[in-house]
This record gives structure tokens, sequence and C-alpha cells, in this order.
């Protein structure tokens, strides 16, 4: 990258990685946007000699400090189910743009027009003040072509580059892998999604016997770690081997009552949640719909997947 023009297509969580790590290097970055996102700091620090010196001598003192960031981070749901809530957010996220760009005219590119929450949020200490070096460029038309010098915009403006980065995210309700299962009747998951992924508890299928998903449709989250997502899911996965063991079953499904009365709940609470407010974001499927999401807290989702609920399930001995 160094002293090459490097375009970079892209402002979500990639970029937000991308831009500050190679802008310092690049002669001339050029950051095209299709949507302004919203930045929390990250208020990344170095760890203090004294908490060093608690983390190694005090017992449990890290898994305190632990317990304070998990619940802490857990918190900020009520933001997202509630968007009232959300506002306090933007407006620490507004002050964090203002410190990080002076220039009036760059801070109106990079100010969002959407409910906050709505598209993913980010977090960066570094990502406003790097856009704000005197070798970047935010390009917000959209863009044309790509020709042999550089990226051209929808105005016929040619940006020269040497190097393009797609920073231009994924498809996470589109899963190739679902062309390829098919269940007790023959179809295959993509068929039988028609476009919207559907599961009970985010992990079984109905018609799918013994196909257990982890972070299946509706598991995915907007503020903590997936992480505690997945490690539920293995609880309860765990749990209904267990249970097959036991008692000498071969294969479970859930019901398609069961897994209906599931899917209509979460559509419910979803409906109430800042990813309805109306912007569009890679967490609506093909239907309108929000398939990725668990409308709620980790810590509700870890108590309902404590144990695994064999009444839901049809049972083939």
């Amino acid at each position: 990258m160094a002293g090459k023009r490097v375009a970079v297509i892209g402002t979500g969580a990639s970029a937000v990685q991308i831009v500050p790590a190679i802008q310092p290097v690049v002669e001339r970055l050029t950051v095209f946007q299709r949507t302004a996102a919203w930045v929390m700091p990250r208020n990344e620090r170095a760890l203090r000699k004294w908490e060093h010196w608690a983390y190694r001598r005090i017992p449990g003192a890290q898994r305190l400090m632990r317990t304070v960031v998990y619940w802490s981070i857990e918190a900020t749901v009520l933001g997202f189910l509630r968007p009232r809530v959300m506002r306090l957010a933007q407006r620490m996220a507004l002050a964090n743009l203002r410190r990080g760009v002076r220039d009036p005219r760059l801070r109106a590119k990079l100010t969002p027009d959407y409910a906050m929450g709505c598209k993913r949020v980010l977090r960066s200490d570094d990502y406003y003040p790097a856009l704000a070096r005197d070798n970047v460029d935010v390009v917000t038309d959209g863009i044309a072509e790509v020709r042999a010098g550089g990226v051209v915009t929808r105005d016929g403006v040619e940006h020269p580059a040497d190097v393009i980065v797609f920073g231009t995210g994924f498809r996470v309700t589109d899963l190739p892998i679902a062309e390829r299962i098919r269940g007790r009747d023959g179809r295959s998951l993509a068929e039988r999604w028609q476009g919207s992924p559907q599961a009970y508890r985010g992990t079984t299928v109905s018609g799918f016997p013994n196909l257990f998903l982890l972070l299946g449709p509706n598991t995915g989250l907007g503020h903590n770690s997936v992480v505690l997502m997945i490690e539920s899911q293995i609880n309860y996965v765990l749990g209904a081997l267990e249970r097959m063991r036991l008692d000498g079953v071969r294969a479970v499904e859930p019901t398609a009552e069961a897994q209906a009365r599931f899917v209509a709940g979460v559509d419910r609470r979803m409906a109430k949640t800042v990813w309805a407010t109306g912007c569009h974001s890679w967490y609506i499927d093909a239907t309108g719909r929000n398939s990725t999401l668990w409308p709620g807290s980790t810590w509700r989702f870890r108590q309902r997947m404590k144990r695994f609920d064999l009444a839901a399930y049809e049972v083939i001995a």
C-alpha cells in the first residue's frame, strides 16, 4: 500500500479497521460511502500497572471485571429494544463525530440519517481522525464503473486508484449450504425457507431430523458477543444428544407448531425494536423480515437454552 493511490469501497465494520491502518502510508486514499454509519468511541487504553497487579494477585478480580463488562454491554440492549432510549447513544456518537472531524462539510457527509442501531453500530477511536487527514477523500456519489485507472462515479468523475479494497459486506440470510441440506420430504433447506430462514430457538428446523445449527436464524446480536449465543446453543445441543442417548432415540426434530410459535414470538418482539424503523440493512432478508438478530438479551436466551425441551419435538425411536 505504501505510496499508492487506494480506493476503499464501503464504510462498515471492515472499513473502520482498514482505513486507519493504511491511511498513514498511502499516497492518496479515496473512501466510497453509500451510507454513513453510527460510530461510537472504543475508548481503548492500555491496562495500568495497578490493574495488572490486581488481576495477578487478587482472586476473582478478573472474573469480577468480566462480569462488570458483560452487564454494562448487556444493558445497551435496551436502546435496541426501545428506540427512544437510543437517543442518548446518538448524542454520544455525534459528539464523537464532532471531536474527530472539524470540517463541517465532511461532518455532514458522515452524519447518518437513520435511527442509531437500525444498521450495525461501529466502534472506533481512529476512524474519524483518519478520514479527516489531508490525503483522504470521502466520496458519496454512487459508483458507475471500474476502469483500468480507477473508479468512476455516476457524476462522471474518475477517481484514480492503483489498489481497490472492497469492504462491501456479506449476505447472512442467503446461505449456500442451504441448497445442499435436504429434509424428510426431499426439499432443501433453501426451498423450505424461501428467502427467510426460520428455526426453533435458532437451532433446529421442523422437517429436518437431527439438524442442529449454531448461530442459526435470529441468533445474531446487535449489542453483545455472539460467542454467548453459540455457547448457549452448544449447551442445548449437548442436552439433546444426551437425552437421545438415554432414551434410545434415533432422531428428533421440532414440531411445526413449536417452531411457528417461536418464530411468531420473535417477530412480535422485533416489531417494537430499532431494527424495524425502516432503514435498509443486511439484517433484513429478501421477504423484508429480520431473520438475523435476536430481539432480546443474551441472558434471556441463555435461560431458554439451559435445558433441552423434548416436549417441543417429534421423536423417531
